[in-house]
């Protein structure tokens, strides 16, 4: 069944060429989601056989998971955030916890972002509360293409160097998977200790210009 799902990709992605990568990776991104790990590897191995271009495949491929992410940052603003405010006390979500939420991602929707992009299970739904939140969209965008670019590039390399053998390309996912799922943790304790550290200065800088005024 994989397999025949799997042949049946790779024959549509050649048939279809790179519109074909965006509207699949549109739809892996946003309201039907299914693994990309079925769509960006049988374009990387028609890549390696020199079928496309392995230059546009991450291009489109990172496009589509970006207007796909944009598509739930919008579904999220136009009914979510109108449902939350209007039903939320009955879900016991208060008005509060939707400011904390914007507050939030104000901050640090960027980081959340990149790094829910990265990781399996969160990287089509990350969109939703960053939409909810209405985060910059400027920086939602970049965030999302970044850490979607890195996701298709490791996809279409895998692809390129696996061809068809569907064993190795998920083997070595698992393997990239973990790697990634490492250096996002990382990420996460860098960025928050270096947060941490800039407000505890900007505390003691303001501490110290009260006790020269006074």
């Amino acid at each position: 069944m994989l397999h025949e799902l799997i042949t049946w990709l790779a024959s549509t992605v050649g048939q279809w060429g790179y519109p074909g990568i965006l509207i699949l990776m549109f739809l892996e991104s946003s309201f039907f989601p299914f693994p990309s790990e079925v769509v960006i590897p049988p374009a990387g191995y028609l890549a390696a056989t020199g079928q496309m271009n392995i230059g546009l495949v991450l291009l489109f491929g990172t496009l589509g998971s970006l207007l796909g992410a944009m598509f739930n940052y919008w579904l999220a603003i136009k009914c979510g955030r109108p449902f939350f405010e209007r039903y939320g006390r009955y879900l016991l979500i208060k008005r509060s916890s939707l400011d904390k939420a914007d507050e939030f991602f104000n901050r640090h929707g960027h980081v959340s972002t990149f790094v829910g992009r990265l990781l399996p299970g969160i990287r089509q739904y990350i969109s939703l509360p960053a939409g909810l939140a209405r985060m910059n969209l400027p920086l939602f965008c970049l965030s999302t293409a970044l850490g979607a670019g890195i996701w298709v590039t490791v996809l279409a390399m895998l692809g390129y160097m696996f061809g068809r053998n569907q064993q190795a390309i998920m083997q070595n996912l698992h393997r990239v998977g973990i790697i990634l799922a490492v250096v996002c943790v990382a990420i996460v304790i860098v960025y928050w200790w270096r947060w941490g550290r800039r407000a505890a200065e900007k505390e003691d800088s303001g501490s110290d210009v009260g006790a020269s005024e006074s």
